[in-house]
């Protein structure tokens, strides 16, 4: 019986480990894009209206103007110097528009305030009409403003919540115009890599030429791949799509370490390896405490009452260790031996820094 169990526990674990080899590495559509198939950016000008006297008011001349304009198209003359109005808000909608959106679909819009607006809590968008970069309209925006927040000033004493002149309006934008493009009936799909890699490219390439069966794949370059539309496919693209994005590649990448030298952040990826070095950091600590003298003259001269700083200055060195970093070692090795000798995330920054002056770093180091 015992025999049946383990047989049945050995089985299991070479499934488990059979599974988790076929599906290594990460799947086409988690490390490209497919040209053309993408997102575009709409943007308009709009009013805010309904707002509890937070808008721009008087001051600002383009949103008189364009309310002034406004009411005009809708039959009410009013002259533009004579609006002065806290309720509404001039603002800019922006928007993506999805790839392959449909006239009638929605989509979600980010409305911003342009003007001295302090809130645009409780309003609402006026009809915006949406353009692309070729100045077309695309779709039109309209409906009540969610910010998520607030915003209260009374007798000198505020208070305020994330970022109340700026807001969404979920499903607001109604789109009138599609963009043409026939995918069915394209002749060669062109994947974009992400992270643009020789070798993850040749990989990927392999990868789709064994699925195929053929050779219909080949790498153009470092990060893109091209694949040509095999006879089986032609006029039904979004099968072959389908069936290529779920493959699974090893991806490959440079060795780098990136840090930020304004937050001391330190990010050291896995393929970082060191040349045999030693490490020493110590630091110097030099504090500085104002103080002052008060010095006062001999009775019935002429002196005067005088103050003289006279700062303590108070010098302390950390006595730095010394450890010895093998080559070729794996970054959780390099991590131990700088955490031995103390090295803070921001000391980390000035430590890459000399490892690679000495030439000692095989990785790129990049400092944001």
């Amino acid at each position: 019986m015992k025999r049946w169990i383990s047989t049945i526990l050995i089985l299991s674990l070479a499934s488990l480990l059979s599974q988790g080899t076929l599906h290594a590495g990460s799947r086409l559509k988690d490390i490209a894009t497919l040209k053309g198939v993408r997102e575009n950016q709409l943007v308009g000008y709009g009013l805010v209206v309904g707002l509890d006297g937070t808008g721009d008011g008087g001051s600002n001349k383009f949103t008189t103007q364009s309310l002034a304009t406004m009411l005009n198209n809708l039959g009410v003359g009013i002259d533009p110097t004579q609006v002065s109005v806290k309720n509404v808000a001039a603002v800019i909608v922006t928007a993506y528009l999805p790839p392959f959106a449909r006239m009638g679909a929605r989509m979600d819009i980010l409305v911003s305030s342009m003007g001295d607006a302090k809130s645009l809590k409780g309003g609402t968008l006026l009809l915006t009409p949406l353009k692309g970069a070729d100045g077309k309209v695309y779709a039109v925006a309209q409906g009540p403003v969610t910010i998520g927040g607030f915003s209260f000033e009374s007798a000198g004493a505020s208070e305020k919540k994330n970022h109340p002149t700026v807001g969404t309006i979920p499903g607001g934008a109604t789109i009138e115009r599609e963009l043409p493009f026939d995918f069915a009936n394209i002749q060669n799909l062109s994947y974009a890599l992400s992270v643009p890699d020789f070798t993850t490219a040749s990989r990927l390439t392999r990868a789709i030429n064994r699925r195929l069966q053929g050779t219909f794949a080949t790498a153009a370059d470092s990060g893109t791949v091209k694949v040509e539309v095999p006879e089986s496919f032609k006029g039904n693209v979004v099968s072959l799509v389908a069936e290529l994005e779920s493959l699974r590649v090893d991806t490959d990448r440079s060795a780098r370490v990136v840090v930020n030298e304004r937050t001391g952040t330190v990010v050291i990826g896995e393929d970082v390896r060191v040349s045999t070095i030693a490490i020493a950091h110590g630091g110097l600590t030099i504090s500085i405490q104002p103080d002052a003298v008060v010095s006062q003259p001999n009775s019935f001269s002429e002196g005067e009452t005088v103050v003289v700083p006279t700062p303590e200055v108070e010098t302390e060195e950390i006595n730095g260790k010394l450890a010895v970093v093998p080559g070729g070692v794996p970054i959780r090795d390099l991590v131990k031996a700088l955490n031995a000798i103390g090295v803070s995330p921001r000391d980390l920054i000035a430590v890459f820094q000399a490892i690679q002056a000495s030439g000692a770093l095989q990785a790129e180091l990049e400092i944001i």
